[in-house]
């Protein structure tokens, strides 16, 4: 037996692509992670925006109708992907378009904890429709690390002044209703597998350019009158980060079960909590670290999982 035969009995040969494999698969949790970076800090120039004088409905429709400018050219080149699967992709479309709006709305009509918490059960929503439309069951490793994910954001966001995590006004029932459709979304992208990428991406912005002028129109919102400079904000956010955000979690969500997606989605609070303790005057409370520390922990054991399984 020669030397090369040797080796490969030992093991100290291996696969030359397995190495990238490992990384190609690694890539759905790196784009998780920015896209959840991206979303823990668009609050701030969402408030810069507000300030002057771009409500939430109007930066929502002026921000995204910027990304949508862009993916026009994938709705066109896409146009045969809307044959493919059209009522799938119709309803991923309206979904996301709902739980944008819808978030915003509640963010800035409703308390900032409550909406978080409600609509941060997205993943309870995301592990239920993923087992019951696409029969991606997590098993018992996988429902460990939902439990210990659940656990730290109703450990970040729980106050017991609050009440109970349970809708009780319009602004709740909106953030609920947010996170309900975004994991909904999530599984009809995950559902898609004849629709590129681009098409999905593309959908997205469309559907939340639509239900934002429905939402502007039903309300009779007038255009509000500020500096061309705000608009221009306003689509430089649509340019430099809803798209980046949207692609990001598309392709996430699209290479992985939801159940751990959503997980992962869950650095959001993460990034969300240390963003307003560095940019604002809040305050970030112990159980909060804590919660932020149980979150890292079931996000790691998703991703290490995700990585394991496809390297």
């Amino acid at each position: 037996m020669n030397q090369q035969d040797n080796e490969k009995r030992s093991g100290s040969i291996r696969n030359p692509d397995q190495g990238a494999n490992s990384h190609i698969h690694l890539l759905p949790v790196l784009s998780l992670l920015v896209t959840a970076t991206m979303w823990g800090l668009v609050w701030y120039p969402l408030r810069l925006l507000e300030g002057r004088g771009l409500d939430g409905l109007w930066v929502t429709l002026a921000s995204y109708a910027a990304a949508l400018l862009l993916g026009s050219v994938w709705l066109w080149r896409g146009r045969r992907d809307w044959l493919r699967e059209p009522m799938v992709l119709i309803l991923m479309t309206l979904a996301v378009g709902w739980c944008n709006v819808a978030f915003v709305l509640a963010v800035l009509d409703g308390t900032v904890v409550r909406v978080l918490l409600l609509f941060y059960l997205s993943p309870l929503w995301a592990l239920v429709l993923g087992w019951v439309l696409l029969k991606e069951h997590p098993g018992t490793s996988g429902l460990l690390v939902f439990v210990l994910a659940i656990t730290g954001a109703v450990t970040m966001l729980w106050d017991p002044q609050i009440g109970l995590p349970w809708p009780r006004d319009n602004a709740d029932w909106l953030a609920a209703s947010s996170g309900l459709s975004f994991a909904f979304a999530n599984v009809m992208v995950r559902k898609m597998n004849a629709v590129s990428m681009e098409t999905k991406s593309a959908a997205s912005w469309l559907g939340v350019v639509v239900v934002a002028a429905v939402w502007i129109l039903i309300v009779q919102k007038p255009v509000p009158v500020v500096e061309t400079s705000t608009w221009v904000g306003a689509a430089m956010l649509g340019w430099f980060g809803f798209v980046v955000m949207t692609v990001t979690v598309i392709y996430g969500v699209t290479h992985m079960p939801v159940h751990r997606s959503a997980v992962i989605l869950l650095f959001e609070l993460i990034v969300g909590a240390v963003s307003s303790l560095l940019l604002t005057d809040e305050t970030v409370y112990p159980r909060e670290w804590v919660g932020g520390v149980l979150i890292l922990t079931a996000a790691y054991f998703a991703a290490h999982a995700q990585v394991r399984r496809r390297g």
